[in-house]
């Protein structure tokens, strides 16, 4: 069988701060070919270059990555401010129509940090600009200082639901995660389940109740060294399954 294609949705980079680029982090794509058996295509984060009806046909499944900038809190009715940080309104008008597009078609599709708030957002959530600064909580930043595997060590544990579907598609009720995000859910939107929390309450992660097929979110980074990761490559090889069964239901009999 010919693999499936993940479009891997990108994010805006200047080079020499000059020279627009989309781009992807390489731990994406190799989490995508190597656990996934799969082909990774990087996706320009503009509609108007990427439009969503065509990428969902050319494509058999997605990862909505990380990335610094934040969604737009206009998309769940609030006011930009100096705490929101920067924000990316293109990406915005590509992400959160394909994650209801997919939802309501059970395209598969894995949301990781950005990609986790824009989850949420998409289906009526908002978003809280700075976790650090709420009482009791954490600060979930990644550290300014170190290095890469500094940065990506497993800081914290992520308790999910019992016998809930990341238990289940896991194999435990309690992981260890790496933390790299300010931003995290205010209030979840209708159809979201919060299927696992962090030790200070922060949601990790979710999936949408009644959906047709694969899609979870989860806050932490999985793609960082996800081969080697008990956690991860269970996350990537079970969105790896989904995306496998749907280019063989769309493709048909051989």
């Amino acid at each position: 069988m010919v693999r499936p294609v993940i479009g891997i949705i990108g994010n805006p980079h200047l080079i020499n701060s000059e020279y627009l680029v989309h781009g992807a982090g390489e731990m994406n794509s190799r989490a995508v070919r190597e656990i996934c058996n799969a082909l990774p295509v990087i996706v320009p984060p503009d509609a108007l270059l990427a439009p969503i009806e065509e990428l969902m046909e050319a494509c058999d499944g997605f990862v909505f990555t990380g990335g610094r900038p934040n969604v737009h809190p206009k998309e769940y009715g609030e006011d930009l401010t100096e705490d929101h940080g920067d924000v990316d309104e293109k990406r915005d008008g590509l992400a959160l129509p394909l994650i209801r597009a997919l939802v309501t078609r059970g395209q598969p599709y894995l949301a990781i940090c950005r990609g986790f708030q824009e989850m949420n957002v998409a289906m009526g959530g908002s978003l809280h600009p700075e976790i650090r600064d709420l009482p009791g909580r954490d600060n979930h930043r990644m550290p300014p200082d170190g290095t890469l595997e500094e940065k990506f060590a497993l800081r914290h544990d992520v308790r999910f639901t019992p016998g809930g579907v990341f238990a289940r598609m896991l194999g435990a009720e309690v992981v260890r995660t790496n933390t790299l995000h300010g931003q995290g859910i205010k209030e979840p939107g209708p159809r979201v389940v919060i299927d696992g929390h962090a030790p200070d309450g922060t949601p990790e992660a979710i999936y949408i109740k009644d959906s047709k097929g694969f899609g979870v979110g989860v806050q932490w980074h999985p793609e960082y060294s996800a081969a080697q990761d008990p956690v991860s490559r269970p996350l990537f090889s079970a969105f790896g399954a989904a995306a496998y069964e749907w280019r063989a239901a769309r493709s048909g009999p051989a």
